[in-house]
C-alpha cells in the first residue's frame, strides 16, 4: 500500500514536535492537537485504503451495535509502515506522559519506552488483535461517546487522524470530548482538525489537580453527527485486543 509518505520522513515529523507544549495542553484541556502531521496526500492514499478489505480484520457497521451510524475496518498484521510508524513514534514520549499520569494517580502500573515491549505485554496476555482503524462516516452518520479499552491492558493515550477536509468533503461531524469530573456536571470539549490534523486523547481517564493533590476524571469521545458529505478517519490505539 502506498501511503505517499516515508516512514523516516515520519518519524522525523514526530521526534521534532513540541512535546513539553503537547503535554501541557493535554493537562489543561484533556486533549492536544497535532496540525498538519500528514499531507492532503497521504490522507487521500489513506482514506482510500478504506476500499480494499483485504488489509483489514474485520469491520464493524455501527448501527447494528448501538455505537452510532458509520462504519469502521480494524487493520490486519501486519500493519502498514505507516500505520507501524504512527504507533512506533508517538508512543515512546506518550509514555513518558501515561508514566507521570499515573504515578500523579498513585497507579502502580508503568510503561515501557518501546512500543514492542508493550505489545509483548499485551499478547502475553492473550491481546493480540491490532485495533488501529479507519472510519468512515456518511451523512447522517455519528459516533456515540465511547472508550477504546479492548482489554485488560490498556495504554492511556491514543490519537486521531482526520483524514478528509471540513468544508470541502463534509459538513458537521466535529470530534467530540466529554469529561465527567467528581461532584461536577459534565465538560465537553470540542476539537475543531483540519485535514492532516491528529487529536491526542486519553482512553478512559486523566488525573487534575485540585485543592487536594491529583484527583481523576472520566472522559469519552465521540463524533457528532454528519451534515453532508463523507469523513474518514484514522485511529492510532496503542494496546491490541483481547
Amino acid at each position: 500500500m502506498d501511503a505517499r509518505l516515508p516512514a523516516a520522513d515520519l518519524s522525523a515529523r514526530i521526534d521534532g514536535l513540541d512535546w513539553p507544549a503537547l503535554e501541557a495542553e493535554l493537562n489543561a484541556h484533556g486533549c492536544a492537537v497535532v496540525r498538519g502531521l500528514l499531507t492532503p496526500q497521504t490522507c487521500a492514499a489513506l482514506a482510500a485504503w478504506y476500499d480494499a478489505p483485504q488489509h483489514f480484520r474485520s469491520q464493524v457497521i455501527m448501527a447494528r451495535h448501538g455505537f452510532g451510524r458509520g462504519e469502521y475496518r480494524y487493520f490486519a498484521y501486519p500493519l502498514p509502515d505507516l500505520v507501524s510508524t504512527l504507533r512506533a513514534g508517538f508512543y515512546p514520549p506518550l509514555a513518558a506522559i501515561a508514566n507521570r499520569w499515573n504515578q500523579a494517580l498513585g497507579v502502580e502500573t508503568r510503561f515501557p519506552a518501546a512500543h514492542a515491549d508493550f505489545l509483548a505485554r499485551c499478547h502475553a496476555a492473550d491481546q493480540t488483535r491490532p485495533t488501529p482503524l479507519l472510519l468512515r462516516y456518511g451523512p447522517g452518520d455519528y459516533n456515540c461517546l465511547h472508550q477504546d479499552l479492548y482489554g485488560e491492558h490498556v495504554f492511556p493515550l491514543q490519537l486521531a487522524i482526520l483524514l478528509s477536509a471540513p468544508g470541502r468533503d463534509f459538513e458537521g461531524g466535529e470530534f467530540v470530548l466529554t469529561e465527567q469530573r467528581p461532584r461536577m456536571q459534565s465538560r465537553v470539549e470540542v476539537v475543531p482538525l483540519t485535514q492532516g490534523d491528529a487529536v491526542i486523547f486519553p482512553v478512559r481517564e486523566r488525573p487534575v489537580s485540585g485543592a487536594r493533590g491529583p484527583y481523576r476524571v472520566n472522559l469519552r469521545h465521540g463524533v457528532s453527527r454528519l451534515r453532508a458529505g463523507s469523513r474518514h478517519t484514522l485511529g492510532v490505539i496503542f494496546h491490541d485486543a483481547a
